[in-house]
C-alpha cells in the first residue's frame, strides 16, 4: 500500500511526491546494526551453459572488453570502468545469477555488512581474497528476499578504455547502470533496501495502493535496482549504458546485419520511467539485457519521487507502443550460496500485465480514455490476432 497524501500532478501526467510513499504490510525487521555504504551496483556473476556462445554474444556483438578469461569464466568490463569486470560469464549446466554485486565505500563497510545481515537472520560468508580473480575481501550474503548479494571494497584496477577510440564500436557500452530483480512483495522489498541506504526515484502504483515496481538508487542516476513484482527471486534484466541514443540504434543495425535480431525481445523505445532510450536483448541462455541510455540526476536530498499510474499506457513506453509478454513473465533464476537455484515463490498481488491490457496493445485503460485503442495500433499482440 501507499501513502497518497502531498502528491502533486505534474503537466507530463505523473505524480510527484515526498520520498518513500510506500508503505509495507508486512516490513523486514529494521536492524540495529548500521547498513553499509554502498556506492553503486558494480557487477553481476551468471551462470551460462555455452560460454563460447555467450563469449560471441556479449564481446563479438556487444562489444564488452576481456580483462581475463580460460576454460571457465570471462571477465569483462564496459569501456569507462576501471575495477576489473563488470561482468563474469561462468561456465555451467543451469543458467542462472550468482551475484549481484555492489561496491562499498570503505574496507570497514565489509564488517557492517556482516553485523547487518547477521542481524536479519541472513546467510552470511566472508571470502577475505575474495570469491571471484581481481576483487578482494568480499561479503556474500542471501538477503531477505533470497537474492544472492555480494559487497566488497578492493578491486584490482585495469585500463580505462575511454581514450581507445580506435576500439570503440558504434554501439559502444560505457559503463554498468543497474540490475532488476523479480519480486512477489514489492513493498517489503522497497522497505528493505532503504534500510540499506537506498532511496526510491519512481514507482507505478494503482488507485488502491498495489506497488507494481519501485526504482531505487545509491549512485545518482534513477536506479542502481529496480524491484519489478512477480513471481520471485528471479533476476529481470541487468543493464550497461551508453553515451546517445544512436549508440543503441547502431546495435539494431548490427544484430539485423548478423541476422540475430531474434535476440530482440523490446524496443528500441524511450521509458516513461526514468525517461531513458532503452533496447532488450536476450542472450543465448536467455538472461535479459538492456541497453539504456540519458535518464537524469537524482542526487539532491529532496528529489521528488515520481508515481505512475499502472494504467497510463505510457509508463513503460512513452510512445505507446506494445509490450511482449514475455518482458513480463520471463525471468532468470537466481542461486544460493552453494550454487542451488532458489525456489520461486507466487506474487499474490495483482499482475501488472493482468491489469493493464492497454499498455499491451489491447485497448487503453487510463481513466480518461473511453475508446478503445485505434484497430490499425493494436498490433501483433492483441489476443485473437496472433496466427
Amino acid at each position: 500500500m501507499t501513502n497518497m497524501k502531498d502528491r502533486t500532478l505534474t503537466s507530463s501526467g505523473f505524480w510527484v511526491s515526498q520520498e518513500a510513499p510506500i508503505e509495507c504490510e508486512n516490513p523486514t525487521p529494521t536492524p540495529k546494526a548500521p547498513a553499509p555504504d554502498i556506492l553503486r551496483c558494480a557487477y553481476m556473476e551468471l551462470i551460462v551453459t555455452d560460454l563460447a556462445a555467450s563469449r560471441q554474444f556479449y564481446v563479438d556483438v556487444l562489444g564488452l572488453y576481456v580483462t581475463e578469461e580460460d576454460d571457465e569464466a570471462i571477465y569483462l568490463r564496459s569501456t569507462e570502468e576501471f575495477i576489473h569486470h563488470n561482468l563474469i560469464l561462468r561456465k555451467g549446466e543451469l543458467a542462472a545469477v550468482r551475484a549481484f554485486s555492489y561496491r562499498v565505500r570503505t574496507p570497514e563497510d565489509l564488517d557492517k555488512a556482516v553485523a547487518f545481515f547477521t542481524e536479519l537472520g541472513c546467510e552470511v560468508r566472508r571470502e577475505k581474497d575474495g570469491f571471484v580473480k581481481g576483487i578482494g575481501d568480499s561479503v556474500r550474503v542471501i538477503d531477505p528476499l533470497g537474492f544472492p548479494y555480494e559487497f566488497f571494497y578492493q578491486s584490482e584496477h585495469v585500463e580505462r578504455m575511454s581514450w581507445r577510440y580506435d576500439l570503440h564500436i558504434p554501439g559502444e557500452l560505457v559503463r554498468l547502470d543497474h540490475f532488476n530483480q523479480i519480486t512477489p512483495d514489492v513493498p517489503r522489498a522497497v522497505k528493505y533496501m532503504q534500510d540499506l541506504g537506498f532511496r526510491v526515484t519512481e514507482d507505478i502504483q494503482d488507485e488502491e495502493g498495489t506497488v507494481y515496481a519501485a526504482w531505487m538508487r545509491r549512485k545518482p542516476t534513477v536506479h542502481d535496482t529496480a524491484m519489478t513484482g512477480g513471481d520471485g527471486p528471479r533476476m529481470h534484466h541487468v543493464c550497461f549504458a551508453t553515451h546517445e541514443k544512436h549508440n543503441i540504434l547502431a546495435i539494431c543495425d548490427k544484430l539485423g546485419a548478423l541476422r540475430r535480431s531474434d535476440a530482440i525481445e523490446r524496443g528500441p523505445g524511450r521509458h516513461g520511467v526514468s525517461n531513458a532510450f532503452y533496447l532488450y536483448l536476450r542472450d543465448p541462455d536467455g538472461h535479459r539485457v538492456e541497453i539504456y541510455t540519458q535518464d537524469y540526476y537524482t542526487g539532491d536530498p529532496d528529489n521528488p519521487v515520481v508515481t505512475w499510474d499502472v494504467h497510463d499506457n505510457q509508463r513503460r513506453d512513452w510512445w505507446g507502443n506494445p509490450v511482449v509478454p514475455s518482458w513480463y513473465t520471463d525471468g532468470s533464476l537466481v542461486l544460493d550460496l552453494d550454487g542451488n537455484p532458489q525456489p520461486v515463490v507466487a506474487r499474490t498481488d495483482s499482475s501488472e500485465m493482468a491489469v493493464t491490457i492497454g499498455a499491451d496493445g489491447f485497448s487503453y485503460t487510463r481513466a480518461a480514455d473511453d475508446e478503445a485503442m485505434p484497430e490499425w495500433k493494436q498490433g501483433e499482440y492483441k489476443l485473437g490476432h496472433q496466427l
